[in-house]
């Protein structure tokens, strides 16, 4: 049985989780903290979580877990099967996590966890989230999903990220970035949020999220 190893305030966390959950593959949860400990630099190499046990080994890195699933698990694709409907598929996750979210992460600590962004950095994300949310515009489709007429790992990856950007933006601009750049995410959220996978992971984030809150 495949084992999940991370925390559930993490994004990435939650987005392999989210695709077990629709996959429908069996597996288990193991609590786990990044760090540089040597027990768990032996499972994932940078210390990092989220990442899965196999009965091959340990496999981390959000995306490489996530292609190891639709390859092992093929019952319940998350990908298109037509090769360049797959690649698009790929480019919507890429842009969503390497040219969206990977820049506003830079202000999740100033914008939750009590710490600071200085006035540079907030200018220099403020232009680069633009900027990118402009050209993910030109790719998302919402008819209805983000890719087409069908759910994919890009709408598992989409909804995970988008919720806690946009309240990063509204928290530390006012402006809440995804609505105004991307004005059919509210109903596409609505919509996939009533998924019962979707709403199994918000509510494990929130007990998640609680709990952090209750030991802070």
């Amino acid at each position: 049985m495949i084992k999940l190893c991370g925390f559930g305030l993490s994004n990435y966390y939650n987005k392999i989780k989210l695709v077990l959950l629709e996959k429908q593959i069996a597996f288990s949860e193991e609590l786990v903290y990044p760090s540089q400990d040597e027990a768990l630099l032996a499972r994932s190499p940078l210390g990092k979580v989220p990442f899965i046990e196999t009965e091959h080994g340990c496999l981390s890195e959000s995306q490489a877990i996530l292609e190891y699933l639709e390859d092992s698990y093929t019952e319940l694709p998350l990908y298109p099967r037509d090769a360049f409907q797959r690649a698009k598929c790929r480019e919507l996750i890429q842009h969503v996590e390497l040219n969206v979210e990977l820049i506003a992460r830079r202000l999740y600590k100033a914008a939750f966890f009590g710490g600071t962004a200085s006035d540079e950095t907030r200018t220099e994300v403020r232009e680069r989230l633009e900027l990118s949310l402009k050209g993910l515009s030109k790719l998302a489709k919402f008819s209805p999903y983000i890719g087409g007429n069908v759910y994919t790992a890009a709408d598992s990856v989409a909804w995970i990220h988008f919720g806690l950007i946009s309240m990063t933006t509204q928290k530390m601009y006012g402006e809440d970035f995804i609505a105004k750049y991307l004005p059919a995410t509210a109903d596409y959220m609505s919509m996939i949020g009533k998924r019962l996978h979707v709403q199994a992971v918000a509510a494990d984030r929130a007990n998640a999220m609680a709990e952090f809150m209750a030991n802070k």
